[in-house]
């Protein structure tokens, strides 16, 4: 045979094979894409970690040590839970520890123990993601000699130097955007940047839960909206809220899909059902943690009006405040906070997580909180059919 044509068929024999390699590819990486209930008569259950605080006193030997601790937490909870999915319920890090645009390392350790196990996952940001780099004198050692200037750590991939060096390393976080963009691109995570029109508001977006029936129609529906804080007003805008009713009229215009909602700050509307700080928690609200006041963005802007105005949102889910893990009924639906995962950030409380479990057939949504000894407390239904 002709070299020439016994080439040209070489060659196009190794375009079908990369062709059908791409196939699979894209097919994979739909099928990573798509949550849903694997079986009929299954479940779909979902860990919140809510306020890890990771780089917290990174130049010192407890932050790291904190950092491991959450590392173990994490692990633990998964292991014991299993769950099909995580979401990072925001202050994943404490970006006014970190000297320079160096937290994407910081957010990686975070997210490690679930991509190390193959979870899929969502984030949503909160108050210390994004803020600027704060120097405590104090705690610096500068009056005391002990502990001096603290090193910087450039980004390991920087190979700049001179002007361009300078730029990397100046004393300045790493914003939303970078962040997003750093989660986003991983092959389990399902975050997303949002509409641009929100921003600085970033992590603005909705995931389908498909259902087993009919895997084209969801059978719930997660939003995750940007409280703020950092490098903008701790609030949700009239923007925020406009998008998630446009959002939800196209979505679930008949009101018939159950919808659960995920930000950070608690809404001032956590305000009004509160349990008084330090006292038991009782009927009708559920939990066992109850030692913070409600510290709730600065603004309520409209979008609690929204949420109760559908009968279709079950629950609202928050972290920040981490002396407190309670669910308390408010109108149609439920204001519930996370449990404080992280060894960083305020508080010696035990950690946890709280857990969501979703059943398709005659929807259920149940709740509860997992601690990382093992134990089990805080058991609700928050929605049934």
């Amino acid at each position: 045979m002709d070299y020439s044509i016994r080439h040209k068929m070489c060659s196009f024999e190794m375009l079908l094979l990369c062709f059908h390699l791409l196939l699979i590819l894209v097919a994979n990486a739909q099928a990573q894409k798509t949550l849903g209930f694997a079986s009929a008569g299954s479940s779909f259950k979902i860990a919140i970690f809510a306020d890890l605080h990771y780089g917290e006193n990174a130049w010192s030997e407890w932050g790291p040590q904190h950092d491991e601790a959450s590392t173990n937490a994490m692990s633990t909870l998964l292991d014991d839970e299993k769950p099909d999915f995580v979401v990072f319920l925001g202050d994943v890090i404490t970006a006014n520890n970190l000297l320079v645009r160096n937290a994407t390392k910081y957010w990686e350790q975070a997210i490690s123990p679930t991509r190390s196990r193959n979870i899929p996952w969502a984030s949503v940001f909160g108050n210390h993601d994004d803020t600027a780099f704060v120097w405590d004198v104090e705690q610096m050692g500068w009056l005391s000699g002990s502990v001096g200037f603290p090193s910087i750590q450039c980004p390991d991939s920087s190979l700049a130097t001179g002007v361009e060096q300078m730029v990397d390393c100046y004393f300045q976080g790493t914003t939303r955007a970078e962040l997003m963009q750093m989660d986003a691109q991983q092959s389990l995570s399902h975050s997303s940047f949002g509409p641009q029109s929100l921003w600085p508001s970033v992590s603005n977006y909705v995931l389908e839960i498909a259902s087993y029936k009919n895997p084209t129609t969801p059978a719930a529906l997660l939003y995750f909206l940007d409280s703020g804080g950092g490098s903008y007003p701790e609030l949700i805008s009239d923007s925020q809220g406009k998008w998630f009713q446009q959002t939800a009229a196209q979505k679930n215009p008949d009101s018939r899909i159950p919808e659960i909602v995920f930000w950070h700050i608690p809404s001032q509307a956590y305000k009004d059902i509160a349990p008084p700080a330090g006292y038991p928690i009782k009927d009708p609200c559920v939990g066992s943690l109850n030692e913070d006041q409600v510290a709730s963005q600065e603004e309520e802007l409209g979008i609690m009006d929204i949420l109760t105005s559908r009968t279709s949102v079950k629950a609202v889910f928050v972290g920040h405040n981490h002396g407190s893990d309670w669910c308390c009924p408010s109108k149609n639906l439920w204001l519930c906070y996370a449990r404080h995962t992280g060894y960083g950030g305020y508080g010696t409380w035990k950690k946890g997580a709280r857990i969501l479990e979703l059943v398709e057939e005659n929807f259920q949504l149940k709740s509860w909180i997992r601690m990382e000894d093992g134990t089990i407390h805080s058991n609700i239904t928050i929605a049934s059919a």
